[in-house]
């Protein structure tokens, strides 16, 4: 942590980093409802390999070794198919009610951890779950009451697998982190999931449209942005005290769901929003807690 940089200064660099991947949200729904998420994500993979494999090489990288791409591969696997998901419940469902729904993969982080790194799972947590899962219900009775479409529950269903997948690519970062820099984990997790999304391209997804471009450019330029702002607050500033910057995506979310899309949001999933917020608070607060992460990790 870098003794001359104001812990403000870092929660404001956090702060930018959440906005501008909220930006990039909207780019990327906006592209799924106009191409489908897979092509919206492939495309803006295959992008987001020229702007960190640029930087990457930049800094001297060099080709990881097996065990380390091993890591990468996994990581880039689970983070991509939770990626594909939650773009595609994101072009069905309002921005805000998806945002809510991703921020349940801290908490099952916690207990993919104990089962996969051997961690103790804390009382702390269990209780901050059992919130956050009644914040869930809230959503969905939400749901039933504004009798949503099918379309709609498919896409939170589809929001809530991509939050488990997102746990355990979280799990798997807490390995990776420890074996490669920043810039080697951003290009290679797009790396892996270009790689692996390109085989079926040709029968699920098209060529871009002329006037797509722009905005497949911007989005991967602004979510490597969004990550570099983050790595580099996090590296100057105690977890515990960014990790309440996260959930001001919510907020974004719900402003540019509604100028860009014209949603509202509604009192259910304000309140379940609330619940899961307050699940995830209680679940991680302790004297060194891990803040929350975000998809702006891919």
């Amino acid at each position: 942590m870098s003794a001359r940089t104001s812990p403000v200064i870092a929660f404001g660099a956090a702060a930018l980093g959440i906005a501008i991947y909220s930006v990039m949200d909207t780019l990327m729904k906006r592209l799924s409802i106009d191409s489908g998420a897979y092509s919206a994500v492939l495309w803006r993979s295959w992008v987001g390999v020229a702007i960190t494999g640029t930087l990457f090489l930049a800094r001297g990288g060099r080709w990881p070794g097996r065990d380390v791409l091993i890591l990468h591969i996994a990581r880039g696997a689970t983070g991509g198919a939770s990626v594909l998901l939650f773009f595609w419940g994101l072009a069905r469902v309002p921005m805000a009610q998806s945002i809510a729904l991703t921020f349940l993969s801290p908490l099952m982080a916690l207990f993919l951890a104990a089962f996969m790194l051997g961690e103790t799972v804390r009382r702390a947590a269990i209780l901050g779950s059992l919130i956050a899962g009644i914040g869930v219900l809230v959503i969905a009775g939400g749901e039933v009451q504004a009798q949503a479409s099918t379309d709609v529950v498919l896409g939170s269903i589809a929001i809530l697998i991509a939050s488990v997948l997102y746990a355990v690519s979280l799990v798997l970062l807490r390995r990776q982190a420890q074996a490669a820099g920043p810039a080697e984990v951003a290009l290679f997790t797009m790396l892996v999931i270009a790689v692996l999304m390109t085989p079926a391209a040709p029968f699920v997804s098209g060529w871009p449209a002329t006037y797509q471009w722009p905005a497949i450019v911007i989005a991967a330029a602004l979510g490597s942005l969004s990550a570099l702002l983050l790595a580099w607050a996090y590296a100057r500033a105690e977890a515990q005290m960014l990790a309440p910057v996260e959930y001001t995506a919510f907020v974004w979310a719900a402003c540019l769901g509604y100028a860009v899309f014209g949603e509202h949001v509604s009192l259910f999933t304000l309140a379940g929003a609330a619940l899961i917020i307050a699940g995830c608070v209680v679940a991680v607060r302790r004297p060194v807690a891990p803040g929350p992460q975000s998809e702006a990790g891919l």
